[in-house]
């Protein structure tokens, strides 16, 4: 196996810029914030940052309502910050990706304004309106079409109401949107996590969708509210975008496109490619993010993933972001269990991506519907919120977006401002960067040796992946390999002491970090 483009082979680290670090003490994080904390993410032995969307935007979902694509929103600082962030994070030999939001706008981009203001002006038709709706509900439940007075007509959202979808079928929609990818790929971003992808193209038609007994949609079946999401999302012509995008992308050198897309294995290949990868370059796989926590399940979702996901092929692994709960919260705040997940992440054949405060075991917090600034809770405020936790569903996303805790100081080192814009969670005083940074067995450095040790040896960054079998219950094993150098990795799911008989190989750097023993031909887990 070759040397693999960097964006197979690097590691990322999610910033939520409204939380990681507030520069001028207003409460919300900002561009600068991110800058000053480039070098704490660089000495964890993080090669890549994805910024969540600092756009311009009315914040009514925080980002991801984008009312100008090519300015910065100024709550989080200028188009000079964010060139010196670009700047600044290669100066440090990393990469930047940003968040871009191709298949909706606000509603308050110009836009959309103009679209809406009558059905005769030059941009009547950049996005997707009907006379009369038809059944399709919108990826929060609900139809999607919403009435627009001006033109007597309906809208489409797939999303909420205030991100109406652009029409990709408009040539000049597209040229647009394509040429600003170029705007950010000349100022030098070195990729893009693309939110929705999947969800871009339509049916042409607008026909209805079918009737399904299904009612909650799952990150491998967007099926739900008893409708089969056959005519709305995942469409030919998205599989026919996603190289094209490439093809743009590839007019700057080697540049990462990293997909939001939920469905099936099958599908996600489908957007990186058939024979070759000449789709988008990475899917993020959320078949994982219900995780079990046990070997067996892991064992066959890497046999699965493998399966789908060959060379030249990458999977991403990934088990939170920054709408869905935070995966010590599903391990029951078990550090133990925390520092095994992120062993496998990184480790495993793969590009790991981890949200912001994961390395040092943040955990969710509890904020009341009634006082969310997220606006899907309000959406539903006649369910019980029990309902929602009985289904394991994270449905105010402000609870996995507090401020990052780096110390246990006024609002966590976060901000000395009065006021936070959200929270801080009240376990700041045991949770923060700077005491797992001081402690020798933390989660904080457990990960940081992780990521030295596979950043170091390149069967573990480039290396193929096999899986090792009959191994005693509870255990999980595979070996990395490339040009004749190997790494075997063990891990034990479960409490009891295992005891493995191993061929000799090189696996002692990694198994030194869970203080593990091995005596002869065996190892005791």
């Amino acid at each position: 196996m070759t040397t693999l483009p960097w964006y197979h082979r690097t590691t990322v680290y999610q910033i939520y810029p409204r939380s990681f670090y507030d520069s001028n003490q207003d409460g919300v994080g900002d561009i600068q914030g991110i800058i000053q904390k480039l070098d704490y993410i660089k000495e964890l032995g993080f090669e890549s940052i994805w910024c969540s969307p600092f756009f311009t935007s009315p914040q009514t979902d925080f980002g991801y309502d984008i009312s100008n694509y090519t300015d910065i929103a100024p709550e989080y600082g200028t188009m000079n910050d964010a060139l010196q962030l670009i700047e600044e994070t290669h100066r440090r030999g990393m990469q930047i990706i940003l968040d871009m939001v191709m298949n909706h706008t606000s509603s308050e981009h110009p836009w959309f304004k103009e679209s809406r203001s009558s059905r005769e002006n030059l941009k009547a038709d950049w996005y997707l309106w009907r006379d009369k709706p038809n059944n399709w509900q919108s990826m929060t439940g609900g139809s999607g079409w919403h009435y627009a007075k001006e033109r007597k007509q309906y809208y489409w959202a797939s999303f909420l109401p205030f991100q109406p979808d652009l029409n990709y079928r408009n040539p000049e929609v597209k040229k647009t949107m394509l040429d600003i990818v170029r705007f950010w790929f000349r100022k030098g971003v070195d990729g893009f996590r693309l939110d929705i992808f999947n969800v871009i193209y339509k049916n042409a038609e607008f026909r209805n969708n079918p009737f399904t007994f299904e009612l909650i949609p799952t990150e491998t079946n967007p099926s739900g509210f008893f409708q089969k999401a056959k005519y709305n999302l995942n469409q030919p012509e998205s599989f026919e975008f996603a190289k094209e995008l490439r093809g743009v992308s590839e007019e700057f050198g080697e540049k990462l496109l990293l997909g939001e897309i939920s469905g099936t294995r099958d599908l996600l290949r489908k957007f990186m490619g058939n024979e070759k990868n000449d789709g988008l370059t990475l899917v993020f796989d959320f078949g994982m993010m219900d995780f079990k926590f046990n070997a067996r399940y892991f064992h066959d979702q890497i046999e699965d993933i493998e399966k789908h996901f060959p060379d030249p092929f990458m999977p991403v692994y990934v088990f939170s972001n920054h709408d869905r709960a935070r995966s010590i919260s599903r391990l029951g705040n078990d550090i133990r269990k925390a520092k095994l997940l992120h062993l496998l992440q990184l480790t495993v054949r793969g590009v790991p991506c981890m949200y912001y405060g994961e390395e040092i075991g943040m955990t969710n917090a509890k904020i009341p519907f009634a006082r969310a600034l997220d606006p899907i809770p309000h959406k539903f405020q006649s369910i019980p919120r029990f309902v929602f936790d009985m289904l394991g569903m994270t449905l105010n996303r402000d609870e996995v977006r507090t401020p990052m805790q780096w110390n246990d100081g006024k609002n966590a080192g976060f901000s000395s401002a009065e006021k936070t814009w959200l929270p801080v969670h009240p376990n700041y005083v045991d949770i923060n960067v700077e005491k797992e940074i001081n402690g020798s067995n933390s989660l904080a450095n457990t990960i940081r040796a992780l990521l030295r040790i596979r950043n170091e040896n390149p069967a573990l960054s480039n290396g193929s992946l096999e899986l090792i079998n009959d191994l005693p219950d509870g255990v999980l094993g595979y070996v990395r390999r490339i040009n004749g150098n190997e790494i075997a990795v063990l891990l034990n799911f479960v409490d009891e002491e295992k005891i493995v008989t191993f061929r000799e190989r090189n696996w002692q750097e990694i198994l030194k970090l869970l203080d593990d023993e091995i005596t002869g031909e065996t190892i005791q887990l």
